[in-house]
């Protein structure tokens, strides 16, 4: 896998791809192409980063455990990508069709089955405390699936449920892949803690980043149209922020669109300038920098190796990333 940042951890990254890889071999030709194509859109590789350099910082050495643990992870991830697309009506997934428009609705429901299949494959090899670590991984996302579902166009969402759906499909995944990480590399009780409390605040602040750009990225760059969110339904922290403490120009009127069912991208184009200018991009982009500052504040309680400084650096890649 090529990627144009590297945190020292290039070549086990080199060995979670080539893992992922041959756990999508089927049978069947079909289910390995969609699975492939699924795959080939789980983006830059951040979640097994984390675990890779969680496992690194506490002196971790045989680093096979970890390559596998922190596939299996992004497997899950990458299910979940598929019946989130489904869910959510999702049209692109990094510039190309979402799985279930190019291939078809059941196709697409089968393979997100195949690749979590596959995770507990490599994952239930694993000591039972892992099992359960990540069998939780899986149950977050769908329960955060369905909370996010529950709230779709509702206004009156608060900032404590946001953070609530936050933390079962971005944060709880990348937090396991940190203490799993530090947990095969043999560290202690209070630094796989660490690692926990890092990961999760590093996914708070990864997932705050991704709504900003949302409204504000470039389509070209995103790979995918600004606004999905709004279009979709989802209300996300930059909504509760325009709408609880922001200036919006017309409150009733981003109301009115946010709760529509079916919007227009007109209306699309209006919430998002009204969002805008309500100055919820900037409140917004401060509570990333605050639980990326409490991520590098966890590092404190892993050693001072050059994978916890790699650590601090991803946290400032995160805030600072525009795809």
């Amino acid at each position: 896998m090529t990627t144009t940042w590297d945190f020292g951890v290039s070549h086990e990254l080199d060995l979670v791809e080539r893992r992922i890889r041959e756990s999508l071999v089927s049978e069947e030709p079909l289910l390995t192409e969609i699975a492939e194509y699924v795959i080939a859109a789980g983006g830059k590789r951040i979640r097994p980063t984390v675990t890779l350099l969680a496992f690194k910082s506490v002196g971790g050495k045989a680093v096979g455990r970890a390559v596998d643990i922190a596939a299996a992870l992004e497997l899950i991830h990458s299910a979940s990508l598929i019946h989130d697309d489904i869910n959510d009506g999702g049209t692109e997934r990094r510039g190309r069709p979402a799985a279930y428009l190019k291939y078809g609705m059941q196709e697409a429901l089968v393979t997100g089955d195949f690749l979590f299949t596959k995770a507990f494959r490599i994952g239930g090899k694993f000591d039972e405390d892992i099992v359960d670590m990540t069998a939780l991984v899986a149950t977050a996302l769908a329960e955060g699936e369905i909370r996010q579902k529950r709230h779709l166009g509702d206004v009156d969402m608060d900032r404590e449920e946001y953070l609530n759906i936050v933390t079962r499909k971005t944060a709880m995944p990348m937090a396991t892949g940190a203490r799993v990480g530090a947990l095969l590399g043999e560290g202690s009780v209070a630094q796989i803690d660490a690692a926990g409390i890092y990961g999760r605040n590093l996914g708070i602040a990864f997932q705050i980043v991704d709504d900003v750009l949302d409204v504000v990225g470039d389509a070209s760059t995103l790979g995918k149209r600004p606004g999905m969110d709004i279009k979709e339904g989802n209300v996300t922290i930059l909504a509760i922020h325009a709408l609880e403490d922001g200036s919006v120009s017309d409150r009733s009127e981003l109301i009115r669109i946010l709760r529509k069912r079916s919007k227009d991208w007109g209306e699309v184009r209006s919430a998002l300038r009204m969002i805008q200018e309500s100055g919820a991009v900037e409140k917004a982009l401060a509570d990333a920098r605050s639980y990326g500052d409490r991520a590098v504040k966890a590092l404190e309680g892993l050693p001072d190796v050059e994978a916890r400084s790699k650590l601090r650096d991803l946290v400032k890649f995160v805030l600072s990333r525009q795809t």
